[in-house]
């Protein structure tokens, strides 16, 4: 039995990783500017998330208290930002450079976590940090002569954020994702209305957009929120390396965009970091399950 919910975890985990790794390439065949990427993007999520959870509204676990709601508000108001940073960083760096920099999240969460919830760092986690901050820089040494350093940093910037999100998910772990994650897409689309042109892009654009807001990003992270319920988050986190794997193989398909050679180096730092520090985890938690046994 226990056998089959790993697996059901692992398939779930690994699907919605696979999904989610088209985003960038979407963004990309859009052709369309940042802002009206974040419109749609952020209008067309709210749109799913908020059916999903009018139909899921009475076993969803609402806030009974003033400070909860306004933790929703504020987390939600992470996510609306996340979603600016990431398409203006996929719309002003390689790819790669973005998810290889987002990979390092789960790192800033660590250092969240000992800052605000006083939660020690282990060894093995500020061994990933360190290794993963030289990773960050040599990638940002092969950016500082283009013009693709805006991207890098807006993505240093997203990393940081999900660190901030991923605490404050972790502390408060009943809080209601679903409501949340739609009224971030509602922020996200209303922040992009001053600059956005929405109802004037090419046909085509249309397409992707509707394929990213609608179908793309809305399974993703759905499959991605239960395959938790099955398998240790750590494992979750190790499947998300898939993405940062993917992600630039998929852009590069469609659009030829290549890898700069610094990305792939300290790409590689960060992924050897984090897939480490992720095995370890996962040996952790097996011995401590056979102890108890």
């Amino acid at each position: 039995m226990q056998q089959t919910l790993q697996q059901k975890g692992m398939i779930l985990a690994s699907i919605g990783v696979l999904i989610l790794s088209f985003d960038a390439m979407l963004i990309r065949l859009s052709g369309v500017s940042s802002w009206d990427v974040v419109f749609w993007r952020g209008w067309l999520i709210c749109l799913v998330f908020t059916t999903l959870t009018l139909f899921k509204r009475q076993r969803i676990q609402w806030p009974n208290n003033r400070a909860h709601w306004l933790l929703a508000a504020l987390i939600a108001a992470l996510y609306g930002i996340n979603t600016l940073l990431f398409v203006f960083s996929i719309s002003n760096t390689s790819t790669a450079n973005t998810v290889v920099i987002l990979a390092s999240s789960p790192l800033f969460a660590a250092i969240f976590s000992r800052l605000f919830l006083h939660e020690p760092i282990k060894p093995r986690v500020l061994l990933a940090i360190i290794a993963s901050f030289i990773g960050v820089i040599t990638i940002f040494a092969g950016s500082f002569n283009s013009s693709g350093w805006q991207g890098d940093i807006a993505a240093l910037c997203l990393a940081l954020f999900m660190g901030i999100v991923l605490t404050l998910l972790r502390r408060y772990s009943g809080l209601p994702l679903l409501p949340i994650i739609a009224l971030s897409g509602a922020i996200a689309g209303l922040m992009a209305i001053p600059l956005a042109s929405p109802m004037s892009l090419p046909a085509n654009s249309y397409l992707w957009l509707a394929i990213m807001g609608l179908v793309q990003m809305p399974l993703a992270t759905w499959l991605l929120m239960l395959a938790p319920r099955f398998i240790p988050s750590a494992e979750v986190s190790l499947f998300l390396l898939i993405e940062t794997i993917l992600g630039p193989v998929w852009v590069w398909l469609a659009i030829g965009e290549e890898t700069p050679a610094r990305t792939l180096l300290g790409g590689s730092i960060i992924l050897t970091a984090i897939f480490a520090n992720t095995m370890a985890a996962l040996y952790e938690q097996k011995q401590k399950r056979k102890s108890a046994n």
